[in-house]
């Protein structure tokens, strides 16, 4: 297993120019070797990641001398970087590569495990020296590679870490989550987690720091001072946004074996007008990926229930269902005169949770479908504890 661990680096002013140098670097030769290998391609030829290499080197003292002012692997890596995209590219799983912009492209480059050094709070760059890190290496293990990126006005290192493979210990909790804007997640226990909103807090700054933006002049610094505020707050808004997903998927994750969530339809949503921004501000996509990912890491599953199973129209306990339900409609209140929870009035959302907790239980076995729902997580967890 390979975990990655990215630290911000604090490299003065001179170490500042070598990296963006290296990063730099790395964009002309990968621009280089795409233009090569479209020109390779349409004359009938079949180019490869290490013939590109093997010809730009060939030409490369002569022609770009100054490639050799930074580690080798910036002009190195792009190559092979290229032969994955257009690996990727043919097989169906990625868009054909691009060119990549000094202006929109962010600025990055490799190295590799025999190229950098780490230490306490530093590392070593080949051609440059020691570069402080604001924290150590959480992770024990052998050091693959490491890249490094800048976002907004700041450089960071991302160390990559192989870890055995550990034999993560079951947890027999199972839980059930509802996701919505209103909550950004409401569990089935009856928790819910609020959503922070961080955009639309922020939107009114942000606007008029945009609108500052484009009233500077083409190429001027101003214009690129008024650009990178608005990288800062672009950053900043992505930093609070994961640091929340990252404390409620890792919390799930501990606690939970065997989570139930929906499958929503995400590019759909963002197609709404009206709702576009607030479901991209929730980032519910972010949130499903890193739950599946720390879920299985941990030994256990993450079970996705079908998007059009009426979860929020349908009683958890008798299963009588609202048929003529609207999306204003917040409290759900059952109609069914036999059923114990018709005199009761509960929050739909919560409702629905406990619906997906029973589905997903469903869907692997542990409850008979025929069977209504349990309407708690204790019989629940008591099912999956027979099973």
């Amino acid at each position: 297993m390979i975990k990655a661990h990215k630290i911000r680096l604090h490299p003065t002013p001179e170490q500042t120019i070598y990296v963006a140098k290296a990063a730099g670097t790395a964009r002309f030769v990968w621009n280089w070797a795409l233009a090569e290998w479209n020109r390779q391609y349409e004359a009938g030829e079949k180019p490869t990641a290490l013939k590109l290499k093997k010809q730009f080197n060939s030409i490369r003292r002569e022609h770009f001398p100054w490639t050799w002012e930074v580690t080798k692997n910036a002009s190195d890596q792009p190559f092979l970087d290229l032969g994955k995209a257009f690996t990727a590219f043919f097989e169906g799983r990625a868009r054909r590569p691009k060119f990549k912009s000094k202006k929109r492209s962010k600025p990055s480059f490799y190295l590799a495990n025999d190229q950098f050094e780490v230490g306490d709070h530093r590392m070593w760059i080949p051609k440059l020296g020691w570069v402080n890190m604001a924290e150590n290496v959480r992770f024990q293990g052998k050091v693959t590679g490491a890249r490094i990126t800048k976002t907004a006005d700041w450089w960071f290192v991302s160390i990559q870490v192989e870890l055995p493979n550990v034999l993560p210990e079951k947890k027999q909790a199972a839980i059930g989550i509802d996701v919505g804007l209103n909550h950004l997640a409401t569990l089935s226990t009856g928790e819910e987690i609020e959503n922070q909103a961080f955009l639309k807090t922020a939107l009114k700054k942000l606007r008029r720091a945009n609108k500052r933006l484009h009233r500077r002049k083409l190429s001027s610094k101003n214009r690129e001072k008024a650009r990178r505020q608005v990288a800062r707050f672009h950053y900043r808004m992505t930093c609070l946004r994961d640091d929340v997903l990252h404390k409620l998927t890792t919390r799930l994750a501990n606690c939970y074996g065997i989570i139930g969530i929906e499958d929503l339809n995400l590019k759909g949503l963002l197609k709404n007008r009206k709702l576009a921004r607030s479901f991209s501000d929730a980032a519910l996509g972010k949130l499903l990926s890193l739950l599946t990912s720390k879920v299985e890491q941990r030994g256990g599953q993450v079970i996705k229930v079908d998007r059009f199973f009426p979860s929020s129209k349908t009683c958890h306990c008798c299963g009588w269902k609202w048929e003529n339900m609207q999306l204003s409609d917040r409290v759900f209140l059952c109609q069914n005169a036999e059923c114990a929870y018709c005199q009761f009035e509960q929050d739909r959302d919560y409702n629905a949770a406990l619906n997906i907790l029973h589905e997903a239980l469903c869907l692997i076995g542990l409850i008979d479908q025929a069977v209504s729902g349990t309407g708690s997580d204790e019989d629940a967890n008591l099912a999956v504890d027979a099973g």
